[in-house]
């Protein structure tokens, strides 16, 4: 007997958080489109960020190679937006300065990656 009240408490509560947590803010009915969390970085801003930080790394060594894209953490589709990135940032530099290149690897990763995501993303895979 014991057992099965046990069983019934867990049912009971199971129930009631599958159902306050499906519910927007209590109303009992389920949100037409949740908002991210206020934490939640958005993919052209995590894009933007870690090719600004790669291009930032391989431009100030001055290294002319750019490595596997897999252990940077990019995609295929990031990788070549580092590689434009910093073909653009060393002609600049050629043509200005050390930080003009900078300046323009930000922007340009800025840019790029807001276009790539524009909507939504690549939809092939995670490789894209």
């Amino acid at each position: 007997m014991r057992h099965r009240m046990s069983l019934c408490a867990l049912a009971l509560t199971t129930v009631a958080v599958t159902a306050t947590g499906c519910g927007g803010s209590g109303s009992g009915t389920p949100d037409a489109s949740p908002s991210p969390s206020p934490g939640t970085t958005s993919p052209e801003d995590l894009c933007a960020t870690i090719i600004t930080r790669w291009a930032g790394k391989i431009y100030d060594a001055g290294d002319s190679t750019y490595g596997d894209y897999q252990s940077m953490g990019l995609s295929n589709g990031q990788y070549l937006i580092l590689r434009e990135v910093l073909d653009a940032a060393r002609a600049e530099r050629r043509r200005e300065s050390v930080g003009a290149g900078r300046k323009l690897i930000t922007r340009q990763a800025r840019e790029r990656c807001a276009e790539r995501y524009r909507d939504g993303g690549p939809s092939t895979g995670p490789w894209t």
